[in-house]
């Protein structure tokens, strides 16, 4: 089977966990060269030592904090010293707050939520793009609940599914990869990975596997 990234440099924000370590390992299982950040050490670091073993491709994990301007700088400063360029950035650090009044919710807790989810893409972006653009390359925005959630928060949500079912880590992978391998004459769109919860949100009788 042939490598459907081979050689391509890939940022993945958020990429230790979730949907960000679906997508990181699929970009590696094809051949790409990754790098991935998330707050925390361990699990990143973990991570990177299990991709690199396996290959094809090779990953790279930076620490860093996507609601820090400095820290975004210091991402992409370290993938193009270490690769000289970019071929394709997946913003998908965010988070999705629990669900609360907006009578309860602090100025400041808004704030943190659009620093993340809003701002930290608008950085990433602006500071990847001038080498991205060398590239032809792509930016791939990702939304934090389209993909796979933990099993003990999933029961609210797979009822609102066609499919019956939340999806996986590697199908959010399979669908970045898609974006930025394979849809070349894409632009500026929406590929909804929701198990079509879209349609009429809300409990659907599914379609028996």
């Amino acid at each position: 089977m042939s490598l459907r990234y081979h050689n391509k440099v890939v940022i993945v924000t958020g990429g230790s966990k979730g949907i960000g370590r679906g997508i990181v390992r699929v970009f590696v299982e094809n051949g790409a060269k990754v790098v991935f950040c998330a707050r925390g050490g361990a699990a990143g670091e973990a991570l990177e030592a299990e991709l690199n073993k396996a290959g094809p491709g090779s990953c790279k994990f930076v620490a860093c904090d996507m609601s820090k301007e400095d820290d975004i700088k210091r991402l992409i400063a370290v993938t193009v010293e270490r690769y000289g360029h970019i071929d394709c950035l997946v913003n998908n650090a965010g988070w999705h707050p629990p669900h609360k009044p907006t009578d309860d919710t602090t100025a400041e807790e808004f704030r943190d939520l659009l620093n993340l989810n809003l701002v930290s893409y608008f950085l990433a972006s602006k500071y990847a793009l001038p080498y991205i653009r060398q590239r032809q390359g792509n930016i791939i925005n990702v939304s934090s609940l389209v993909g796979s959630i933990g099993q003990k928060d999933a029961a609210p949500y797979v009822a609102t599914k066609l499919l019956g079912r939340m999806g996986t880590e590697a199908e959010s992978g399979l669908a970045a990869l898609y974006l930025a391998a394979d849809a070349t004459f894409c632009t500026g769109i929406d590929l909804l990975l929701s198990g079509g919860a879209e349609l009429n949100y809300g409990f659907k009788s599914q379609i028996p596997s």
